[in-house]
């Protein structure tokens, strides 16, 4: 058997790679459906849970959300409008700057994130440890 070229191995770990991201998040929408959230919006509200991008518990720009998450300004934008039409994000604009939004976890995101923090953890823990 012929091994394999140093750009085959690199296309094989690639497509590992993807192939491993796309059925853990199918996983992990599955895992998240009963609770009306998908692996993007559970991403948003562990963003601003978790404080990745602001203090825990406070508001944080848009635009620094989107440096963290794998979608477009636009397709986050409408993610964060249907977070905020569920109740469980809050938007303000930003005083100094008029173009910049804010967003924020209410009391009701904070306490649906806190539920299903463990059924998103188990199955990173299922798909990558094993």
């Amino acid at each position: 058997m012929a091994t394999q070229t140093p750009d085959v191995q690199l296309e094989d770990q690639w497509r590992d790679i993807l192939s491993v991201h796309a059925r853990t998040m199918c996983e992990i929408d599955r895992a998240l459906h009963p609770h009306g959230l998908g692996a993007s919006d559970f991403e948003v509200l562990d963003i601003l849970a978790s404080g990745a991008v602001s203090e825990p518990g406070e508001h944080c720009r848009v635009q620094n959300i989107a440096g963290r998450v794998h979608l477009s300004q636009s397709a986050l934008s409408r993610l964060i409008g249907r977070l905020e039409k569920d109740g469980l994000v809050e938007r303000t604009v930003c005083e100094e700057d008029r173009r910049g939004v804010w967003v924020a976890l209410t009391g009701k995101g904070r306490d649906l994130h806190a539920e299903v923090l463990p059924l998103q953890r188990s199955v990173l823990a299922r798909m990558l440890r094993g």
